[in-house]
């Protein structure tokens, strides 16, 4: 794991934005296409900004979420609804979007259906994790119903429950997240740093974060 640590957050998320397009560029001077997987919440919509605008191949990268709130687009909840707000627009608006949602009761029922439209994107070529103060990432949390299978188990996507957790998750497994070419987490905060370091002591399960941090770029800035 290597750690950047940057004076103030917007400084990291313009400079985290440039070295994930730098990423993708490289990939598709190889490959036909790029995958790319990034977190929902908050916190990276201010990449999302920046890499919109990015004068790319955008219709050559596929794009998808590490994990999703299981709630139809037209909620405020939904991860898909932020990124087509945040980063499937401008150049970004002809990427390929891979979904890790469709309508049903619950997400089990869809998981296979899921689970092979992914399979064609791995490995995935350029990652962007983020954490909580509670270790979790993706929508792998400590305490949850299928944590051990997430973390140990073959399948490329779990349904999730969790404690504090409104409603069901679908998350990509560690064994996804743990295989991609390029894998970078963003946080933010002094909490946030505190939690990164108790989970490099931790096991996965008490801390998910652990799972992945081996050959991460950690990006860090306090505010």
């Amino acid at each position: 794991m290597k750690i950047i640590d940057y004076p103030d957050a917007e400084m990291m998320m313009m400079d985290l934005a440039d070295t994930l397009a730098s990423e993708l560029k490289n990939c598709l001077l190889v490959h036909d296409h790029a995958s790319f997987a990034v977190p929902g919440g908050t916190t990276p919509g201010p990449i999302f900004d920046s890499l919109s605008a990015v004068d790319l191949d955008w219709a050559r990268v596929h794009v998808m979420l590490t994990d999703e709130r299981w709630v139809p687009e037209s909620s405020d909840r939904s991860n898909t609804r932020l990124l087509r707000e945040r980063l499937l627009v401008d150049r970004a608006a002809s990427a390929t979007y891979v979904p890790l949602y469709t309508d049903a009761p619950a997400p089990e029922e869809k998981l296979p259906e899921l689970a092979a439209a992914l399979a064609p994107e791995l490995p995935i070529s350029v990652m962007l994790l983020g954490m909580g103060a509670d270790m979790h990432t993706a929508s792998i949390f400590p305490g949850a119903d299928q944590l051990d299978h997430a973390l140990n188990g073959d399948d490329l996507l779990v349904a999730m429950r969790a404690p504090g957790a409104p409603e069901p998750r679908i998350t990509l497994s560690a064994k996804v997240l743990k295989s991609a070419m390029s894998r970078h987490i963003v946080i933010v905060g002094g909490e946030k740093r505190e939690a990164l370091e108790n989970a490099r002591h931790l096991p996965p399960h008490e801390a998910p974060i652990a799972a992945v941090l081996n050959g991460s770029i950690v990006h860090w800035a306090e505010r």
